[in-house]
């Protein structure tokens, strides 16, 4: 397959990532800068590589010099992490790829459809994740469970406790739920009214 035919199909490919998935999902603008800047450099530097015999293993440890280098510069989401590798992954096949032919066109093809099903909004819509600091130390996990169920009117499939503090009686957990759905609360009596689903963000509940 012809080089250049290669490169336009990359520039396709990350614009599609870019502006058809991750930008009317998320709507973050500084990412999109990222992601394509990536993917370009990383699409240059790969095709340099691929004109020397060693350009595929030099490939490769070039993938894991930026990834640690990104990664470690900012925190990202895990979606975020995703999408950065699927830019990185593209630009690599871009550069490497023509050797291969057809076989990087179906490996691009294929990565937009995994970030296309697994990123859809409607997949598991209802599964959230929140750290939330309650204004109450719960050494006993399921008062805790039972607790949080009753606040967020949903059913908590797990609880990951992030601080304790006795001396100011909070509790910082990590919790995974499913809106929609209520859970049990014994310890209140009975179920708390729906409550509207928290940011990702740190929030103080009560």
């Amino acid at each position: 397959m012809s080089p250049a035919l290669l490169y336009a199909i990359d520039a396709l490919a990350v614009a599609v990532l870019t502006f058809a998935l991750y930008f009317p999902r998320h709507r973050r603008r500084d990412l999109v800068v990222a992601y394509l800047g990536v993917n370009v450099g990383v699409l240059a530097v790969a095709t340099v590589l691929a004109q020397s015999s060693v350009g595929a293993g030099l490939g490769l440890g070039l993938f894991g010099v930026l990834s640690i280098i990104r990664l470690r510069s900012n925190e990202l989401t895990q979606h975020e992490v995703a999408y950065y590798f699927a830019a990185l992954a593209l630009g690599l096949l871009g550069g490497l790829g023509a050797s291969v032919g057809w076989l990087a066109v179906a490996g691009m093809g294929l990565i937009l459809l995994v970030m296309a099903v697994a990123d859809h909004p409607r997949l598991f819509a209802r599964h959230r994740n929140a750290t939330i600091v309650v204004d109450r130390a719960h050494a006993e996990e399921d008062a805790l469970v039972a607790h949080l169920e009753g606040l967020l009117g949903a059913r908590v499939h797990g609880v990951t406790v992030l601080k304790l503090d006795l001396a100011n009686d909070t509790t910082v957990v990590d919790v995974r739920y499913r809106v929609g759905s209520r859970g049990t609360t014994a310890a209140h009596g009975t179920a708390a009214p729906a409550a509207a689903a928290p940011s990702p963000a740190l929030e103080t509940a009560r």
